[in-house]
């Protein structure tokens, strides 16, 4: 046989033996599907809700312990961040004056609680504190200071020269906590004098007067250095400004009445006196004035009477009537001595004003102006 027929041989031979490969391949295949048990592939329901239910709880932790870790990583950040009431010094405040030692007290931010005794030192005195001086506390702490009300009283003392205000004010801050004041003021008995308004000028019982029991004491106080009777200026005709600017030397007291100008009267004017200028009348004594009120005042002002209650003075006290305008603007309407009782000055200011009422510096009343 020649090469070539040896060599077809065997190929064909080889293909005989891959194709009964390839057959026992496919036979196997078909033999193992058929023999497969398709049970294993049943999936036990009740296993899977087990399987379920453990997984959920392992969830419901995790989401859980993360909640919780989250709350208290938020709270070591809120107190890392919020700091708490600042670290400050006790200042040393015994030996001066109370005001003072309140003072400091404030821009220390502490809170002073206060006790009074009787004492050699002066009345308002510190006497002691706690915590004492130098101690670091917290801002807020309350400190107690001790405070002196003065001697104790024995014997009624000299208010001759002094006057009344500041009196009365001494002998109310020595008695203040006491149940039993050793010494009542009585209502002054008040004249015309050379010295200055509020001076005492008499007492009774006089300085020395020993006390075992509350004494009243009855003061003469002065009226001010002003003469019995004065002359009544002439108001009539004059502008109310012009009016205001006499009153404000003037040794009477007005109370003030308006109305609208007509017939061709002049506005914002006086057009009436009860009183005849030039006559004598005692000092303050009260005068009736008309003014007239503008028929068509511009559009944004405002006219009227300002009028306030007050108090009857012994002596003319110094009062004032300012004006805030809405827009910042501050002027004086007028300053002026006065007794008290019924006050009235007029007004013409623009719209949203503020008028405000000083007696002595002080303020007692404040009114808008509006339509």
């Amino acid at each position: 046989m020649s090469d070539n027929e040896i060599n077809e041989i065997n190929e064909t031979s080889t293909k005989e033996n891959d194709s009964t490969k390839e057959k026992k391949q496919k036979v196997s295949f078909f033999e193992r599907i058929k023999n497969f048990k398709f049970s294993r592939l049943r999936v036990s329901f009740a296993d899977g809700i087990k399987k379920l239910d453990s997984s959920g709880k392992v969830l419901g932790l995790t989401v859980a312990g993360a909640v919780v870790f989250m709350v208290l990583v938020c709270l070591a950040v809120f107190f890392m961040t919020v700091r708490g009431p600042e670290k400050v010094l006790v200042p040393d405040v015994e030996g001066r004056e109370l005001t003072q030692a309140l003072l400091e007290m404030q821009v220390k931010e502490l809170y002073p609680k206060i006790q009074k005794r009787y004492d050699e030192k002066a009345a308002g005195t510190i006497l002691s504190q706690s915590p004492s001086a130098g101690s670091i506390v917290k801002a807020g702490t309350r400190v107690t200071l001790t405070v002196s009300r003065g001697a104790i009283v024995t014997e009624v003392g000299n208010y001759i020269g002094e006057t009344f205000d500041k009196v009365k004010l001494d002998l109310s801050t020595m008695f203040t906590g006491s149940s039993r004041h050793l010494i009542v003021l009585a209502d002054p008995v008040y004249k015309a004098d050379m010295a200055e308004a509020g001076t005492i000028l008499e007492q009774d019982p006089p300085a020395g007067t020993k006390i075992s029991e509350p004494v009243t004491v009855n003061l003469v106080v002065s009226r001010g250095p002003n003469f019995d009777n004065t002359k009544v200026p002439y108001f009539v005709g004059k502008s109310v400004k012009d009016m205001l600017s006499l009153l404000s030397n003037s040794k009477v007291v007005v109370d003030f009445t308006g109305r609208k100008a007509q017939n061709g009267e002049k506005e914002w004017a006086v057009i009436s006196q009860d009183q005849s200028s030039g006559e004598f009348v005692p000092v303050y004594s009260r005068v009736n004035v008309e003014i007239t009120f503008p028929a068509k005042p511009e559009e944004d002002s405002i006219y009227g009477i300002f009028e306030a209650n007050l108090a009857d003075y012994p002596y003319p006290v110094e009062m004032s009537l300012e004006c805030i305008e809405k827009t910042g603007r501050r002027y004086e309407i007028i300053k002026l001595n006065h007794t008290g009782g019924h006050f009235t000055v007029p007004y013409l200011v623009s719209e949203g004003s503020e008028l405000i009422l000083k007696i002595a510096g002080k303020e007692v009343k404040r009114q808008f102006i509006n339509r």
